[in-house]
């Protein structure tokens, strides 16, 4: 089964249904439409190799699960799936009497705590990430170990970089030795130190060097300074500066700008779904549903539109959060689903089908 057949075979769809900001009464004219819903596999297909558990279109914004693969997500308490199961009677395009057998309520638990509100603080992480993105760009090329290496000096330090230029040194023209019992700290020496016919090779070997090079020294020579390597601060630099332009180049351009355009340095849609998860995540322990279509549009679409501080935001997340866990000790909903209830489900309907 391909998604491509799974159109020209829709009798094996047993939900179809439009999701996303649609779904969620979140839409903006600009919002694409989304779609998920549940396939049963054909009964033949089921003793082969070729069992998908998922089907999508190549733009990944039709997703259908198989029947077997919906009811374990559904085991695990994941969001997409609950919603989907609680879709909206407006965005649903076609469900087949069997699905009325799936119910929410049996299988709404504690779990979700973790995946609606957990998933939620990967997105507050998501946010806080391009929040530092945003306001700690990098430069287009890289800084060197030169640029994280400092020299004692006057009852101080100085980079490097100053004090080579003040001693009128070039890099390639000096070389180190390593001070025992010191982390990352070395003596300096300089070409003219030596004879006629020894020489230094340089601090680094080449620009692109990740770090120091040790020279061989001759006895008797006295340093002319001590040179600190902060490699520590280095490899986070070069992490972040890595991350950082990764992060340009997958981007979403649009979002980006769009990002920018409110000027509060967060992803906004994001920080939204925060939101939106969070207090779906309070209602499931509160009313034991699941609410799709969001009531609280209004809020929802202002924290979008950049109206709130992002300081403010992230105070009132933790506030909802600490509501969210009490909220969850006193819930009666079970610390998780019945997983076989579920198994039996996935027998009656694949049999209830098969006859059909």
């Amino acid at each position: 089964m391909t998604f491509e057949a799974l159109y020209l075979q829709n009798q094996f769809i047993l939900l179809d249904c439009i999701s996303g900001s649609k779904a969620y009464n979140l839409a903006l004219p600009s919002s694409d439409t989304d779609k998920k819903g549940v396939f049963i596999l054909p009964q033949g297909e089921l003793f082969g190799f070729g069992k998908p558990q998922q089907l999508n279109n190549e733009s990944n914004d039709e997703v259908y699960f198989e029947l077997r693969r919906f009811l374990e997500l559904l085991l695990k308490n994941n969001p997409n799936i609950l919603e989907l199961l609680s879709t909206p009677e407006e965005c649903v395009i076609y469900k087949h009497p069997l699905m009325e057998l799936i119910r929410p309520e049996h299988f709404l638990s504690k779990l979700c705590l973790d995946t609606f509100a957990g998933y939620a603080t990967s997105q507050i992480k998501k946010a806080k990430g391009l929040n530092k993105k945003i306001n700690k760009a990098f430069e287009l090329e890289r800084k060197s170990v030169l640029d994280f290496c400092y020299v004692v000096y006057s009852n101080g330090s100085v980079s490097l970089k100053e004090w080579l230029q003040e001693q009128q040194f070039r890099q390639e023209e000096c070389g180190l030795s390593k001070l025992q019992h010191f982390k990352d700290v070395y003596l300096l020496y300089h070409q003219s130190q030596l004879k006629q016919g020894e020489t230094f090779y340089g601090i680094v070997a080449g620009p692109g060097s990740a770090d120091v090079q040790l020279a061989t020294v001759p006895k008797g020579i006295e340093p002319l300074a001590v040179m600190n390597f902060n490699k520590d601060a280095y490899s986070i630099y070069c992490r972040e500066f890595r991350e950082y332009w990764e992060w340009v180049r997958k981007r979403n351009e649009a979002r980006y700008q769009s990002t920018l355009f409110h000027g509060k340095s967060y992803d906004a849609k994001n920080m939204m779904h925060t939101f939106r998860l969070l207090n779906m995540a309070e209602e499931i322990a509160l009313y034991k549903e699941v609410r799709v279509s969001r009531d609280d549009r209004d809020f929802l679409l202002k924290i979008r539109s950049g109206e709130f501080e992002y300081e403010e935001l992230i105070q009132m997340v933790e506030e909802k959060m600490e509501k969210i866990k009490v909220a969850y000790e006193h819930s009666q909903l079970p610390l998780k689903p019945d997983e076989q209830y579920a198994e039996s489900l996935l027998i009656q309907l694949r049999e209830s089908f098969y006859r059909l």
